[in-house]
């Protein structure tokens, strides 16, 4: 009986979770819908003699901007979004960072794939900046049964990036990974034909940050026991197949608007037909069966696998900003409120409050206390969210008072803790109010006006 009762409170919970995912998601989807729809009717509605003057200063501005993006100083900043994220171009006008990237004309927020693997990603974010086609590697392509090769950039969006001229890299969630794997890519010289070195990269910001995993993934279906498996019946197995289905269909006009980043692994159904189809829902094919997807590298045990091979540089500066929705009462950790938190979250920030790793689990690295890991923002636990921590963890210093840590010394993981859910700076702009205006503009000043880079040489912070 309890264990009937047990499994109706699971079918329940996954139920609720989905309504809600699959409602937030048709919101989204909706909501830049209907303003590109908004805009083209506003547009028609012109006189054309203002239609065109509109799009001749439209062309012009584009111009001007890429002109700016591409020539002189300062370096650029570059928006990286997390899981389930677009860059600029996909979803109409909509913006990921709620149009905080008009804060300064030298930002870029590139589309990356939004349910891909860090790797993949981060093989991505180098061509999109420097141009060519995507290489993600021949070892690796072949080790997770993907096409080498990838999406051409005709034109890189910086392609002058070097040592002399590094760039300032701002991550969300797991965007914060990404551009952490890169730059050790750079420094691994990982890129044929590019004399790269972790010097190519001047600073990096994490927002919410997944530096060290998070036990959501462990209620959304990734089995605790190895971090790399599905439970048979959760979210992530709906959502597996929603997107299996998506891709297969290539609708081009779909893809355009939003794609899961998938292109690579060529599930479409000209190329894999009915079988193809059979074959990666029932999960013998596909991104989902090699691994190469996003979910097992924000487990504990990918990220920490992750992690392993990941340095703190000595000439980058480093900037965290760790954000929680709960606190102690009587003990017990608990949501901070109720209204302050997105109804996408909430459930979540209750379930990982009251964590608990198996008993029949090894614990993911030797000293691990489910209580370290309670308070959260219902993506991500707040402990991995301040600095690298595991396998080792890396130099770091709690920022209370800005004008107490200038100036900044490179090398050192310097992080506060924001009372926040993990989507209160992005999407909707409105809901973090005067917040909103305080982090980016903190953010985009300290890249322009407080890092200088030392000269003096320091050893990386390795595993």
């Amino acid at each position: 009986m309890a264990r009937l009762s047990i499994g109706v409170l699971g079918l329940t919970e996954l139920f609720v979770s989905t309504a809600v995912h699959v409602l937030f998601g048709f919101y989204i989807f909706s909501t830049a819908v209907a303003s590109d729809l908004s805009q083209v009717l506003t547009d028609c509605l012109k006189p054309n003699v203002f239609g065109l003057g509109a799009k001749e200063m439209e062309e012009q501005r584009t111009t001007k901007e890429k002109v700016a993006v591409l020539e002189g100083s300062p370096p650029p900043i570059v928006l990286v979004h997390g899981i389930f994220g677009f860059g600029k171009g996909r979803l109409g006008g909509l913006s990921y960072f709620a149009g905080a990237e008009k804060k300064d004309d030298r930002v870029l927020v590139p589309d990356l794939g939004s349910l891909t693997s860090i790797h993949d990603r981060a093989r991505e974010l180098f061509y999109y900046l420097k141009g060519g086609q995507v290489d993600y590697g021949e070892e690796h392509s072949r080790t997770f049964g993907h096409s080498q090769f990838g999406k051409i950039y005709e034109q890189g969006h910086y392609p002058s990036w070097d040592e002399q001229h590094p760039i300032h890299f701002v991550g969300h969630s797991a965007g914060v990974q990404v551009i952490r794997v890169l730059q050790q890519m750079l420094a691994d010289k990982a890129f044929s034909g590019y004399n790269t070195s972790e010097d190519w990269v001047m600073s990096v910001t994490s927002l919410s940050g997944a530096l060290n995993g998070t036990t959501r993934t462990y209620y959304d279906g990734m089995q605790p026991e190895c971090g790399r498996s599905m439970k048979p019946i959760c979210l992530l197995q709906l959502c597996r197949l929603g997107v299996i289905v998506y891709d297969w269909l290539d609708i081009a006009w779909f893809k355009n608007y939003y794609n899961f980043g998938f292109d690579h692994f060529q599930m479409g159904w000209r190329k894999t037909g009915i079988t193809g189809l059979a074959d990666l829902l029932l999960g013998n094919t596909g991104p989902f069966a090699s691994g190469d997807w996003i979910l097992p590298d924000l487990t504990l045990q990918g990220s920490l696998e992750l992690n392993s091979r990941l340095c703190t540089f000595p000439n980058t500066f480093y900037f965290s900003y760790a954000t929680k929705r709960t606190r102690r009462i009587f003990g017990l950790t608990v949501p901070s409120s109720i209204l302050g938190i997105h109804p996408l979250l909430f459930v979540r920030v209750l379930q990982m409050c009251q964590w608990h790793f198996p008993t029949n689990a090894s614990p993911p690295y030797k000293g691990y206390r489910d209580e370290d890991w309670a308070d959260n923002d219902g993506a991500l636990n707040t402990i991995s969210m301040t600095h690298p921590r595991l396998p080792i963890e890396h130099p770091s210093l709690l920022v209370v008072d800005d004008s107490k840590c200038h100036p900044l010394q490179p090398g050192i993981w310097y992080y506060k803790i924001i009372e926040a859910d993990h989507i209160f700076f992005i999407v909707n702009r409105e809901r973090a109010g005067v917040q909103f205006d305080l982090l980016y503009d903190g953010i985009f000043q300290r890249c322009r006006k407080h890092v200088v880079r030392s000269s003096t040489p320091i050893l990386p912070i390795t595993h």
